[in-house]
């Protein structure tokens, strides 16, 4: 297992991870798949700010991904950034997420980030799980603010100070 810095040709892997996650989980809260130019620019923003996009390669094939960006785009909330962590179901489970949440909040640390927060659905409880198991606390809860595969969701608001 190894994490590094994404490059451009990780982004056919990473939109596969992505458009699963969409479609079989309430991870992403979008119903339809993205295509490649929307992953494109989604990692041209992030890189160009400054923002980690790391992989998790197995066996020479990228596993999962996570990031950081800004968790609101007012000057205000500069120095809070929101991470998100996605694998492949095949490496859930196995402490992978945890290295690579480890390695996000080392660098938005490095970076003099105050503030990373975690939005989570609610019934995720292996994401919340290891957020906390990493320093995060539940700071709030918001109830039936969304919608996916015909119900409504929850989301819980988890917060470290860096």
């Amino acid at each position: 297992m190894m994490i590094r810095p994404a490059v451009d040709a990780d982004l056919d892997a990473i939109l596969v991870i992505h458009n699963d996650a969409i479609l079989n989980s309430p991870a992403i809260w979008d119903d339809a798949p993205v295509d490649r130019a929307e992953r494109e620019e989604w990692f041209a923003v992030r890189t160009s700010a400054g923002n980690p996009v790391l992989v998790v390669e197995d066996d020479r094939a990228v596993v999962g991904y996570g990031t950081y960006a800004p968790w609101r785009g007012k000057r205000g909330y500069r120095n809070t950034v929101e991470d998100s962590i996605y694998l492949a179901a095949s490496h859930q489970g196995r402490g992978i997420g945890r290295t690579l949440l480890t390695q996000l909040i080392d660098h938005a640390r490095e970076a003099d980030h105050h503030v990373m927060l975690a939005d989570i659905e609610s019934g995720n409880q292996a994401s919340i799980g290891l957020h906390e198991s990493l320093g995060f606390e539940r700071v709030g809860q918001l109830d039936e603010i969304g919608q996916k595969f015909d119900r409504w969701l929850d989301l819980t608001i988890l917060a470290l100070k860096l």
